[in-house]
């Protein structure tokens, strides 16, 4: 066992050592673990990733050893058939029996004194929360953008496939088994494809080549307009009296699978903080893990806050002006606009208008937009996607350019007369029919500056297959929550679209599920814009998806 000299300002030496463990069925579960020097016992706490325990991933959160050095024993383990556990790699399904398999073990070592947190994200955030039964469960949680929906909080947006991420990640899992194995042809023909993006089109041939049981190309082959066959995850109803930190990020895919958990746990009656910053799923501009040490000391060393960090249980960064504002997901800022057209807002960026109504009392706008728009989407140029919660390079982006095409259709409100603050999630509504037996909606909420920029703050998209997509019907785009305030002089403006290549797979118009980019069986997709009783309102953040 090695002694590693304190990192600068750490309170104490830290010990790094492998341990490992053996489950009921045989195989061994690898760990890395951290401790201060001395004999202990500490509080534990535990990451499990498929990622490599090496990793512990530093790239959102501090490395193990900081934490050890304030007091903490950390241990970092290799899910089952990933790194070096033992076993075959099963995804989220493993993760209840081995958590709880791990948990009873870590307990019972002398260096334990029996008190455990478990903290990370994404997958390790998940994995935090499934376990066998209420039997063993840790003692304070801190799950980081994940859900318990796989379709819902992991999968897709508004009926369509994250094309983009979803592929992505799903091939680095299946990097990691190639190198597993020792396939190397296999992990260098996945990172040349993920390094010339060529992975947008070959990845399903190569998840089929080189994880053919995979969880990723399990989602890709389901419908995501339909929830049989998906699996929602259910972990023991005595989690949710636990303490929980909940991280969420405006620019991540998993914020609605954060806000379901933070609503599951207030309901649970769990002590629980939820924050929400400006953040990508990989970009946490500065950490949470001073916060995150004063969660866990509270809950597993029972010290009590400094009166500075008495902060609210909720705080959210505004998108705009970087302050941190105590806001309840559970409300919203309620503003509606009408939509109106004399049927050029697509050819001129300018030329639709975004009304604002006031309330009718029944939570919907007074008063009646105008006019119809016709959109044609083209596939053999479809629109990108761009930054928002989907992208690749997820986050506040400029658009303008994108407003100039003719296949997007752009409304935009006046100038401000006094600073506007929206809280909540945007949602669209309007009455649209195709030409076609298939089509997407992709929309953009943005503030226009006086400069003439456009900053698009927040994105949604829906998809809509089969005979009823040439009906004229009410359709619905949720858009990604936010908080956001505009400034006096600045506008709002509402983008719609009917592409969002390669965030969405780009729709067929055929009435079959989307599988990629345009290919020569794309038909030419002609949408009409009902504008009379169009609504753009911002909602409540929890809702339905």
């Amino acid at each position: 066992m090695a002694a590693i000299a304190g990192a600068p300002g750490a309170d104490q030496p830290v010990q790094v050592s492998d341990a490992s463990l053996t489950t009921p069925d045989g195989v061994i579960l690898v760990a890395r673990l951290w401790r201060p020097a001395g004999r202990g016992p500490w509080p534990a706490l535990v990451m499990r990733q498929p990622y490599g325990r090496a990793i512990a991933s530093t790239v959102t959160y501090a490395h193990p050893h900081w934490y050890a050095s304030q007091g903490y024993a950390v241990l970092v383990q290799d899910v089952r058939g990933r790194g070096d556990s033992g076993g075959v790699f099963g995804g989220f399904a493993q993760e209840a029996a081995d958590g709880s398999w791990t948990l009873a073990w870590l307990r019972d070592q002398p260096w334990c004194n029996g008190r455990v947190g478990c903290y990370g994200f994404s997958y390790q955030g998940l994995s935090q929360l499934l376990w066998r039964d209420g039997a063993q469960l840790p003692d304070a949680l801190a799950p980081a953008m994940a859900g318990l929906d796989e379709r819902l909080h992991w999968a897709s947006d508004g009926g369509a496939h994250w094309w983009g991420l979803g592929l992505a990640w799903a091939l680095q899992l299946a990097a990691e088994g190639c190198r597993r194995q020792g396939d190397d042809a296999g992990w260098l023909a996945i990172r040349q494809a993920l390094g010339d993006a060529s992975f947008l089109e070959a990845g399903p041939e190569l998840l089929a080549r080189h994880d053919p049981g995979g969880m990723g190309l399990a989602w890709l082959r389901r419908d995501p307009l339909d929830a049989q066959g998906w699996r929602c995850h259910q972990p023991p109803a005595e989690l949710w009296s636990r303490p929980m930190l909940q991280i969420g990020g405006w620019h991540d895919p998993y914020l609605h699978g954060v806000l379901d958990l933070w609503q599951r746990a207030e309901a649970g009656g769990s002590d629980q903080l939820l924050r929400i910053g400006p953040w990508t799923h990989l970009n946490w501009q500065g950490g949470i893990d001073r916060l995150q040490l004063a969660f866990f000391d509270r809950h597993l060393r029972d010290r009590e806050p400094a009166p500075a960090a008495g902060q609210p249980p909720a705080l959210m960064a505004d998108l705009t002006t970087g302050r941190w504002l105590a806001r309840s997901p559970r409300l919203a800022s309620g503003q509606h606009w009408r939509l109106a057209s004399g049927g050029l807002a697509g050819i001129d960026a300018g030329e639709g208008q975004l009304l604002e109504a006031p309330s009718s009392g029944s939570g919907r706008a007074a008063g009646p937009g105008a006019g119809t728009v016709l959109l044609v989407h083209d596939p053999w140029r479809p629109l990108p996607g761009r930054g928002g919660h989907l992208g690749l390079d997820a986050g506040l982006v400029e658009r303008g350019d994108l407003d100039q095409r003719s296949d997007v259709v752009c409304f935009t409100g006046v100038p401000l007369a006094a600073p506007l603050e929206l809280l909540g999630r945007p949602v669209l509504e309007l009455v649209v029919a195709a030409d076609q037996p298939g089509f997407d909606l992709t929309v953009a909420l943005s503030v226009l500056k006086p400069s003439g920029a456009v900053l698009q703050l927040s994105t949604g998209v829906a998809r809509w297959l089969g005979p009823d997509a040439q009906r004229p019907l009410r359709r619905r785009v949720a858009l990604q929550p936010l908080l956001a305030t505009l400034q006096a002089g600045e506008r709002l403006r509402l983008s719609i679209g009917a592409a969002a290549w390669p965030q969405i797979a780009v729709n067929p118009g055929t009435g079959a599920l989307p599988a990629g980019p345009s290919g020569p069986r794309h038909r030419v997709i002609t949408l009409e814009l009902q504008l009379a009783e169009a609504e753009l309102g911002i909602t409540p953040m929890l809702g339905a998806n």
